[in-house]
């Protein structure tokens, strides 16, 4: 008994050694060690701007919790409903599966739904947009149908391995990494299907493009754009895909006019440096990290009540999930702020432009409300960007430095 302990004990050690260095590996960027104190916000926002962005983010904040503490809620109740029913459908392991499965989706739905729709009016009412649901909703399906099926084909997959095998969660967590990694992949795919070129007018952005991408080593990157000023006003690019899916897709908002051309050029540069650290690939790499060990406390976890091979279990199961979310979520958010960061470094080094980063950032506070020092707990769990502040005081240190491309 004493060297079984002891073999699991070095096996657990030898685990978290590799774990830690994988870790380390993955959160390694290209930025080097920078001072972003020092410098005073009201030097690049009025006290009224400030007071703004402070009431806007209090709604926004109180949402969130609201939204939160009622995912939490809904899953308590149907982790007391729902094994009555299961018991009495008679479908077999993978069939209540689905059925369970499919309700938890509905339900979650629905209630996240009068956030959403809240959301939408708090900005409308800030004016940052127009209160459009049917808009809003046509921007939802796409993520909302990709995310559906994920999810059910995890929990189907879960419990029909749990139901066979001790150890299912070093079956399943491959798995599921594998799952999301091709999700990952075929999202540049379907993205760039659904965005449109950039108008003709915007010959030189593109011809801009390509420059940087020449400078950024990532050439032949597709570059589109998505509509969505149906319902928000508010500014945005991002990343999807990789390798050969690899797409830049910029919202339709931020070639509106309100921003300058070198800004422009910033935001492309900053999603270049995206591509170009493979953050995407690294992203997958810590989700693995992440689902393994969240997968085996999982296994503890149901393991009084008869283990994930239940059906029963999937409700109180997915609870577990969520709180175990909320408690990695400030490590994530860490990481990903870590790779926004090098790709605003990147897009520094790419453009050679300080100064329209550093307006492109300030603009950030007028076109999203965003404060610009947010508090420590908002910034722990909902900032998965550098803060504004911290973004201009990188601009400003590259601008001292000037290092050469």
């Amino acid at each position: 008994m004493t060297a079984t302990r002891i073999s699991k004990g070095l096996t657990l050690a030898v685990a978290a050694v590799a774990w830690a260095v994988c870790a380390w590996l993955l959160t390694r960027t290209s930025v080097p060690s920078l001072d972003l104190d020092g410098l005073d916000q009201h030097r690049f926002f009025s006290e009224h701007a400030l007071a703004r962005g402070r009431s806007y983010s209090r709604g926004t904040q109180a949402l969130w919790l609201g939204s939160t503490v009622a995912t939490i809620v809904a899953l308590i109740v149907l982790m007391r409903v729902l094994p009555r029913s299961v018991r009495g459908m008679a479908l077999g392991r993978i069939g209540s599966a689905v059925i369970v499965a499919m309700v938890l989706l509905v339900t979650l739905w629905f209630v996240a739904l009068p956030f959403g729709l809240a959301g939408l009016w708090w900005q409308h009412h800030w004016g940052l947009g127009p209160f459009d649901v049917l808009a809003w909703l046509n921007g939802q399906w796409a993520v909302l149908g990709a995310e559906a099926v994920s999810v059910l084909a995890s929990i189907v997959l879960v419990v029909g391995l749990a139901g066979r095998f001790r150890r299912w969660w070093l079956i399943a967590g491959p798995v599921i990494v594998g799952i999301g990694a091709l999700f990952a992949f075929t999202q540049g795919y379907l993205v760039g299907a659904a965005a449109h070129p950039l108008p003709k007018r915007d010959a030189s952005l593109r011809a801009d493009a390509r420059r940087l991408e020449r400078i950024e080593g990532v050439q032949g990157t597709p570059l589109g754009v998505q509509d969505v000023s149906g319902w928000t006003d508010q500014a945005n690019a991002y990343t999807a895909g990789f390798g050969p899916s690899s797409q830049v897709v910029l919202w339709d908002t931020l070639l509106d006019g309100r921003f300058t051309r070198g800004e422009e050029r910033v935001v492309i540069a900053h999603e270049l440096g995206h591509v170009k650290s493979r953050h995407i690939l690294k992203a997958i790499g810590w989700s693995a990290l992440i689902v393994l060990p969240t997968l085996w406390l999982l296994a503890l976890a149901t393991r009084r009540r008869g283990g994930m091979g239940r059906a029963e279990n999937v409700p109180y199961a997915v609870l577990v999930l969520t709180l175990l979310s909320l408690l990695t979520t400030p490590v994530q958010n860490e990481v990903s702020r870590r790779y926004e960061a090098e790709a605003d470094w990147r897009a520094l080094s790419a453009t050679q432009d300080p100064q329209s980063a550093t307006r492109l950032f300030s603009s950030f506070q007028s076109t999203s409300l965003e404060e610009p020092s947010p508090p420590l707990w908002d910034y722990l769990w909902l900032e998965n960007h550098p803060t504004l502040m911290q973004r201009i005081a990188m601009a400003q240190r590259w601008r001292e430095a000037k290092p050469s491309r």
